[in-house]
């Protein structure tokens, strides 16, 4: 009878293109899952996209399209990612879907009705990249302590989850299941920096922007990003707080959520609250892999270090981006990338021990078996050497794949290649061909390597799923399944193997850079055409304007923001000057604005007005003044242009 096996990766923030650095988690997962599968287990896997969010909102507007036009399009972006580096999910779920944006709401209801929810205001440190709140002692030097980006100061009404309610029943089950949180240094790091010194309570809900899932009965606000994303792993397969599914109830708990470490602390703090306060199982493990890196350093578009998998898989094929990124990642480290060491390890692991060991032996069999697969005789101890090492890299190979070792699995793999390849210098197949007398012992060693390769096709499958059915199809069909390498001896003798294809070509390293360096080359040149195109084709456009007008492109420079004004007081020792404290959205700022002799301090707090968000700051009488606010003039009177108050603070004005 199978069993289930649920897993997860943490689903991919809906706001660009994903490198391969992020590409390793699900290719990674996809292998776990694929192997399960092997073992004969029910699997779901499970993954998907975060689609809310403010820097989601501010990149749509940014780029002059909705936030649901921009996410459709990440979106299937990503998903057809995950079809080039053939990954197997089960499901793919998407935040902005109705179904789970419904469950959402019922779960923020449950939790307030239930007493884990209470509105407040908060103030602190925000980080818009990671939609992660922090305190002053959080941050490292003065930056986001998960990201290492700008932080900005933000003050806003939210709901909050009273975390420390469920805290000290957290570290309990922690205590009593050593393995919920792998490798172990992640749950001592979990441990020691977050649940010893005390869980702050969370803030759940947003009021400065609006693209999330509205809380039902406090339309102003929108479910914090990390209740609306975490749950996504119970509503994609059919939970409901009234009327859970049958599918739910076969599948949760999760066997793995598979994570990257940096998003640690919300899967192993925030998310089992969660699931303590929905009365719900926990997940049995949360996997936190490390980050593949660009030589030492973490990938990043600003550095311009990224590798992105489809342009990789034009060079090195799919099949080489799976293995490489799955043979380089340690355990519990960081795993490295560059083109060095993809080029070496290409050429040495798939082209020459993998590769070039199936095609000799299926060529070496068409020539001297008219591609007829031999029997064989009796082994010798060389042979039962062989038969030893192929029965123990399975054992290897399972071993550490049970454990998430996909890197010792790799290692399993070819070690069981390198001992084939040894193995043909052992018994030099092509000596024995000369020899009339040995052509028993010959089919013997042939029989015997074409056994191996069979071996490693099943080894290979989760791996390089491609490739291990274009060995299977050259060993004519044979059977690869895992139940098949129970014993050395599966492949039928008679059957005739198939045509000898290169399964990796061989990289010149040398020609490999030469084509890199020359397409960088016709890439910055084609970009400077095209920019010098663009300036010729804004001069002559703005030479064609009228007089007194300028063009679009000139306008779209100005940025316009709502903002509300907290605080007003007048300027000292000046009769024309407020000082306004402005809420921006964007952790706030001040402006000073001359419009004292026509507005009253007091009655301006809680307008809502439009700034010019994007002024070079000046100082007014001492004080300094970072933008300033649109008025009309009207019969020598300022008259300030105000905003519905529906409008949040930081929307953008077109």
């Amino acid at each position: 009878m199978s069993r289930k096996f649920y897993i997860t990766t943490a689903i991919a923030y809906a706001s660009k293109h994903p490198h391969v650095g992020n590409d390793y988690e699900i290719i990674m997962t996809d292998c776990i899952a694929r192997y399960h599968r092997l073992c004969g287990d029910e699997v779901y896997m499970l993954t998907g996209t975060d689609e809310h969010g403010q820097k989601i909102q501010e990149l749509a507007e940014n780029a002059g399209v909705t936030p649901q036009e921009w996410v459709d399009r990440v979106a299937g972006e990503i998903r057809d990612n995950y079809r080039v580096l053939n990954i197997s999910n089960d499901g793919f779920i998407r935040t902005t879907d109705k179904q789970h944006e419904a469950v959402i709401q019922k779960i923020f209801r449950k939790f307030y009705e239930q007493g884990d929810i209470y509105k407040s205001e908060y103030e602190g440190m925000y980080c818009v990249a990671c939609e992660s709140f922090y305190t002053e002692a959080q941050l490292v030097d003065g930056k986001c302590p998960d990201c290492g980006g700008e932080v900005h100061p933000a003050r806003e009404e939210s709901y909050f989850f009273r975390m420390s309610k469920y805290a000290d029943r957290l570290m309990q089950y922690i205590e009593d299941h050593p393995d919920f949180i792998v490798p172990k240094s992640r749950e001592r790091e979990m441990v020691n920096n977050f649940l010893k010194p005390g869980l702050q309570d969370l803030c759940v809900s947003r009021t400065t922007f609006n693209w999330g899932v509205q809380v039902d009965f406090d339309p102003k606000h929108v479910v914090y990003v990390w209740i609306d994303a975490l749950s996504n792993y119970i509503t994609a397969i059919g939970y409901d707080p009234d009327h859970p599914s049958e599918t739910f109830d076969r599948l949760w708990p999760a066997d793995y959520h598979v994570i990257g470490k940096d998003i640690l602390r919300f899967h192993t703090i925030y998310w089992p609250i969660m699931l303590m306060a929905l009365g719900l199982p926990l997940p049995k493990h949360v996997f936190g892999h490390g980050w593949l890196l660009f030589g030492h350093d973490k990938m990043s578009k600003s550095k311009g270090n990224v590798l992105y998998s489809r342009q990789l898989a034009d060079q090195f094929v799919v099949d080489g981006v799976r293995y490489y990124v799955l043979a380089e990642m340690p355990y519990a480290a960081d795993g490295s990338i560059s083109y060095e060491r993809l080029i070496s390890r290409y050429n040495t692991d798939l082209a020459n021990t993998l590769g070039n060991l199936v095609n000799r032996m299926v060529a070496m069999t068409q020539k001297y078996f008219d591609g007829v697969i031999p029997s064989p005789e009796a082994p010798d101890a060389l042979d039962e050497d062989l038969r030893a090492t192929a029965l123990k890299a399975v054992a290897d190979w399972r071993a550490a794949l049970d454990e998430f070792r996909v890197a010792d699995a790799a290692e399993a793999l070819m070690a069981l290649a390198r001992r084939a390849n040894k193995y043909i210098d052992e018994t030099a197949p092509w000596a024995l061909a000369k020899d009339g007398n040995s052509r028993g012992r010959l089919g013997s060693v042939l029989y015997n390597l074409l056994e191996a390769i069979r071996f490693l096709a099943v080894l290979s499958s989760p791996f390089m799923p491609a490739t291990a059915e274009a060995i299977c199809a050259q060993l004519g069909g044979a059977v690869c399944t895992l139940e098949s390498t129970a014993s050395f001896g599966g492949l039928r003798a008679g059957d005739r193997v198939g045509e000898p294809k290169v399964l990796f070509a061989r990289i010149d390293e040398k020609a490999f850079f030469k084509e890199l360096d020359e397409a960088a080359k016709a890439k910055e040149k084609a970009e400077k055409e095209a920019a010098k195109a663009a300036k010729k084709e804004e001069k002559s456009e703005k030479k064609a304007l009228p007089e007194g007008c300028i063009a679009i492109d000139d306008f779209m420079k100005v940025e316009l923001r709502a903002a509300k004004i907290k605080a007003c007081e007048p300027v000292p020792k000046s009769d024309k000057l407020l000082r306004l404290e402005l809420d921006d959205g964007a952790g706030g700022r001040q402006v000073v604005s001359g419009i004292a002799k026509w507005y009253a301090a007091e009655d301006l707090v809680g307008k809502t007005v439009v700034v010019v968000a994007n002024l070079a700051p000046a100082k007014l009488r001492g004080v300094e003044s970072q933008g300033m606010i649109l008025a009309a003039d009207v019969d020598d009177a300022a008259r300030v242009v105000f905003l519905d108050g529906s409008v949040p603070a930081g929307a953008r004005i077109r």
